[in-house]
């Protein structure tokens, strides 16, 4: 892991954008794109600039199980709000949260990651150690599935709706599998909330109870963390 000390998410968001440019004058085509507080830097450095997506593809990581694309909390419209209205992609695909049939769309997303392989992966962490939305506990050969949200995360969302009864109590994500898939990954984290789980992602050992780990055996892999995050390091 390449790890990446910055002053604060502004600044982390500056210094992924930077890296997404290098890696876009390569001519990648497909962007894997998280939502969550740790990428909005990271969004508006894009916002600002004058890259042109109009022949890429993106695919995010996950989306709440039981809300659709015009719900303020959807992951779909926040990729809108804050990066597909300024910077439209070719394409940008999303877990369908609202499908029939879950499990049949789950295998579907799989088949877009297949065929759209990922080349920059942007992640977050959450407090528990998960990344997308695979909860401690998910195997690392799982592929794109239906989660049932630990009560951490619920509630660490809960700061999004109006109350922690709204948050859904499932979602439909990307599985580790299909993250280590992608050819580069990018992970921010800020605060010293995430702090431990960060420590025990580099330093720990790998296994399935703190998802992250897994992202030691990956070959590239750069960490974007302020001080506050990296305090326990």
């Amino acid at each position: 892991m390449n790890i990446i000390t910055v002053k604060d998410a502004q600044e982390g968001g500056k210094v992924a954008f930077e890296l997404l440019a290098e890696k876009m004058a390569t001519k990648i085509k497909t962007l894997g794109l998280a939502t969550g507080s740790s990428p909005l830097g990271f969004y508006e450095a894009i916002r600002q600039s004058e890259l042109d997506f109009s022949d890429m593809v993106s695919v995010n990581l996950d989306e709440y199980v039981g809300i659709d694309d015009q719900n303020e909390q959807s992951y779909a419209y926040f990729m809108q709000k804050e990066l597909f209205d300024a910077k439209p992609f070719k394409v940008s695909y999303l877990p369908d949260g609202k499908a029939d049939d879950l499990e049949a769309a789950a295998k579907a997303y799989d088949q877009i990651i297949a065929e759209n392989p990922i080349d920059f992966q942007i992640l977050g962490i959450g407090r528990n150690g998960h990344i997308g939305f695979n909860e401690p506990g998910t195997s690392f050969d799982e592929t794109t599935h239906i989660v049932d949200l630990a009560p951490s995360t619920i509630e660490a969302n809960s700061r999004f709706f109006d109350s922690i009864d709204e948050v859904p109590k499932q979602a439909m994500s990307m599985g580790i599998a299909s993250i280590m898939a992608s050819k580069t990954i990018v992970l921010m984290a800020f605060g010293a909330e995430k702090a431990e789980a960060i420590k025990q992602m580099i330093q720990g050992p790998v296994t399935e109870s703190l998802p992250a780990s897994v992202l030691q055996k990956h070959k590239d892999v750069i960490v974007i963390i302020d001080e506050a995050a990296g305090s326990k390091l």
